[in-house]
């Protein structure tokens, strides 16, 4: 049997094999394990292991780039081999630039990969069958999932990079409905190794919430002084993010454009001190500290592999501070570089109430648990569609009264930043819509004295 070579090696090897002017190699590694429950019982599990190899060729300002998955050694020639071909045939990039040079090794490069699997869930699993016991003599029913993945990412450059990131991610949902089905509430955490889940607490949240919703409450469309909870308001902030190219606003293309050219970097958003970060040593959170991006766009370049990332501010205080920005686009705009950064922060005052105590708070209002089915209606306003699910609930004089109708919302974020009258305390949390991509988030609950719930939905 042949010996399998290491990612490391992949790298080196390709990076021998390009005959062109300049080659940057990414092997990314991942190693999955899962849990699927339905009913109150364990249905499925599972654990895989793959691997794919991106070869970046450059013959001049051309680039040719070729991705395959699970390439085995004597594949390693072809594949280097048709990226020089295609670089050599490309036209000029419009972002080339000199690849990254003088940013030292990763310490780690040349340690072996410690795959994920089962081992994760040694603490989460019985504390998981507790859930199910508990939920079954209340006479609920919990689906869902637990997953965990760590990818290893190796990149190396012809400019004498070599550049590691091991990326743990996990996420929970967990839905629970009453026995006829009727009810249904969600919730969701994201972590990086299950071991701060507390099963007990979210079993017991997701109960409350089926009672809440003993009482039914019809209510029309129109607005409503609302509470967004943080998962809510990450899967709108996190539409925002990726909406926040630099190139999109200096073109006129969105809602970062400003009324006769540029862009609206330094204009205020919100009438609060809010702020929106990104950092890639954020405790819960942390992320790659260095560019890896596997192909170019409107808001990446090749080129730009390996760059060091650092603490960016996006909104500061309420005011706009930087756009995702390539070398490139910076040269465009005449702003600091500012690429994108695979986590996200959400922060108000100092003081933030929790979510209970926003409650407690309320006359009258709706308490949001999740939105989902989000998509964009105008870009040049970012207007943002989409529905309510898993509950909708009604708030008099400081406490919940009972379960109303799902709705359909149309709302931009942006606005919204203008808008908001309360941001709570900030929490790491799991946004329902966007998780299978962007699960690094920590966020506050909002409140918005007039949401707009724009038509009622028959969904349930």
């Amino acid at each position: 049997m042949p010996v399998q070579v290491s990612p490391q090696g992949m790298v080196e090897r390709a990076l021998e094999l390009s005959a062109n002017d300049g080659c940057v190699v990414l092997v990314d590694e991942e190693s999955t394990a899962n849990l699927r429950f339905a009913g109150n019982t364990l249905t499925t599990n599972g654990v895989a292991r793959s691997s794919r190899l991106t070869v970046i060729s450059i013959a001049g300002q051309g680039v040719g780039v070729v991705s395959r998955a699970a390439v085995r050694e004597e594949q390693l020639a072809d594949v280097v081999a048709a990226a020089d071909a295609a670089a050599r045939a490309a036209q000029p990039a419009e972002d080339a630039r000199a690849l990254v040079e003088g940013v030292p090794a990763s310490p780690h490069w040349d340690e072996e990969i410690r795959p994920t699997d089962f081992g994760v869930f040694e603490r989460f699993a019985p504390a998981l069958g507790e859930a199910f016991a508990d939920a079954e003599a209340g006479g609920r029913r919990l689906y869902g999932f637990a997953e965990h993945s760590l990818t290893s990412t190796f990149l190396g450059t012809s400019s004498g990079l070599r550049l590691r990131h091991d990326q743990p991610t996990g996420r929970l949902e967990l839905n629970a409905k009453s026995s006829d089905l009727k009810r249904s509430a969600w919730t969701g955490v994201s972590t990086r190794d299950f071991t701060d889940v507390d099963v007990t607490a979210l079993g017991s949240a997701l109960a409350r919430r089926l009672d809440w919703g003993r009482t039914r409450v019809d209510l029309p469309a129109g607005r409503y002084e609302t509470l967004l909870p943080p998962g809510a308001v990450a899967d709108l902030m996190i539409y925002m993010y990726w909406s926040s190219g630099a190139r999109d606003a200096l073109d006129g293309r969105s809602v970062f454009s400003r009324p006769g050219g540029g862009t609206r970097v330094g204009e205020r958003l919100a009438t609060l001190p809010v702020s929106l970060s990104s950092d890639p040593g954020a405790a819960g959170i942390a992320c790659a500290p260095f560019v890896a991006a596997h192909a170019s766009g409107r808001d990446s370049s090749v080129f730009d592999n390996g760059l060091p990332l650092g603490p960016t501010d996006w909104i500061r205080d309420g005011r706009l501070e930087a756009l995702l920005q390539t070398r490139y686009s910076a040269e465009l705009s005449g702003l600091a570089v500012t690429p994108g950064i695979d986590n996200l922060i959400m922060e108000g005052p100092a003081g933030g109430r929790s979510l209970e105590e926003m409650i407690a708070g309320t006359r009258r209002g709706l308490l949001v648990t999740c939105l989902w089915y989000i998509r964009e209606v105008d870009p040049q306003t970012l207007l943002l569609t989409g529905l309510t699910r898993d509950g909708v609930y009604l708030v008099e004089n400081g406490e919940v009264v009972g379960e109303v109708n799902n709705f359909r919302f149309n709302e931009s974020p942006v606005d919204l930043l203008g808008r908001m009258t309360e941001v709570g305390a900030s929490e790491r949390t799991l946004p329902r819509e966007w998780n299978d991509y962007f699960q690094r988030t920590v966020m506050p609950a909002v409140r918005v004295p007039d949401f707009n719930m724009s038509t009622v939905s028959q969904a349930s």
